[in-house]
């Protein structure tokens, strides 16, 4: 019966160097959007950890905060206002500034983000936070990031060797590290250190204590956020502006998507990528149509129909789409893992972004085949007679 017939793949096969030459395109095409997406999503992954990890459940900024890469600040007074509200159990203030770190081998100075909190106070769910935090009510104590840049230092291995505080410098000023974390670089920063807001505004003493770059505020139990929030921004002045955790992790996000070219090139990279795959495919398709015009024609004599012919050139595309696919995410996962060890950008490959791109490669050869089906309906039995 036609419909038991393999003639999509044996006409694939047949000429095996074709076939080689279809699957490294689409594979090549695949890498393309497999990179642009991994590239972005790191970007935003690794943008909007460290708002995630704050510990609140409702944050307080400026309303021209974009990024932590430019803060802006508001006054302190009016995260203390938030305590005569009902269902509020406890509030902090989270200062945030850019630091220049040097390196205690090299000396070479390195833009470093510096998070001031006050000490005793849970600023971040990060668990190796929890049992350091009195270490930062010693004046100019210093937690260090360890999954931030090389260039930083071998902070961490002088640390577990010695086991004894370690003397650096950052802006000019000689500070102790005495703890370690691990919340990791970002396009926004190379590395991370979180110190008590005292130390912070030694550090920076044009900075004034009564500017502060976030509020945290922590609910009472069973007190819902979003009424909560609807309830604080009714009532506070219009500048602050009251949000979720999510909420602000996405305020970094649309910067980094809609703020700067980088989410948009990385966008177009994916597109570009799309793009060269239909050529490809359909190059591939024309040909195999071409090459078989004749015996196309030779099945229209004999009664297939042309809607069987046109199965038959879709089937071949998702062929190559299914073959093809399977090389690049393999290829994939190895890049990440090398990006990674590179750049310490959080890319990996996720089962939502490999059933994107697998998507998108049948759509892009579903799409070569609709393209190919032109040369397909030229078959004219008329023409082996």
């Amino acid at each position: 019966m036609p419909k038991k017939t393999p003639l999509p793949w044996l006409i694939l096969v047949r000429q095996k160097s074709r076939l080689i030459v279809a699957i490294a395109g689409i594979a090549f095409a695949d890498m393309l959007m497999f990179l642009q997406l991994g590239f972005q999503g790191a970007l935003f992954d690794a943008a909007i950890k460290p708002h995630r990890s704050l510990d609140a459940d409702l944050v307080l900024i400026n309303p021209q905060f974009r990024t932590l890469f430019s803060v802006k600040s508001f006054s302190r007074e009016r995260l203390y206002q938030t305590l005569g509200f009902s269902g509020v159990d406890r509030v902090s203030s989270v200062y945030i500034s850019t630091g220049q770190w040097r390196n205690p081998k090299t000396r070479e100075s390195r833009a470093i983000l510096v998070w001031g909190i006050e000490p005793g106070k849970p600023s971040f769910q990060i668990p190796e936070l929890t049992n350091q935090l009195d270490r930062l009510s010693q004046f100019r104590t210093v937690l260090f990031d360890t999954a931030g840049r090389p260039e930083y230092g071998d902070i961490g291995s002088w640390l577990w060797e010695s086991g004894n505080p370690m003397d650096v410098e950052m802006s000019d000023r000689l500070l102790n590290v005495n703890g370690l974390f691990s919340m990791g670089a970002s396009f926004a920063a190379d590395g991370n250190t979180i110190v008590s807001d005292s130390t912070f505004l030694h550090l920076f003493p044009d900075r004034s204590a009564d500017q502060i770059e976030v509020g945290l505020v922590q609910l009472d139990p069973g007190v819902d956020p979003i009424k909560m929030q609807k309830v604080l921004t009714t009532h506070l002045p219009t500048d602050v502006r009251v949000l979720t955790v999510a909420e602000f992790a996405n305020v970094e996000k649309q910067y980094w998507a809609e703020g700067t070219g980088i989410g948009f090139i990385f966008g177009l990279g994916a597109i570009m990528g799309f793009i060269v795959g239909i050529v490809i495919v359909y190059q591939i398709l024309y040909s195999d149509v071409s090459d078989h015009l004749s015996e196309f024609a030779t099945m229209k004599a004999m009664g297939y129909s042309n809607g069987f012919l046109v199965r038959v050139l879709l089937t071949e595309s998702l062929i190559l789409a299914a073959v093809g696919f399977l090389p690049s995410l393999a290829l994939a996962i190895g890049l990440y893992q090398v990006t990674y060890s590179a750049t310490l950008l959080p890319i990996f490959m996720t089962t939502d972004r490999a059933i994107t791109v697998l998507v998108l490669t049948v759509a892009m050869c579903g799409a070569s085949g609709v393209i190919a089906m032109q040369k397909l309906y030229q078959a004219d039995p008329a023409d082996i007679f």
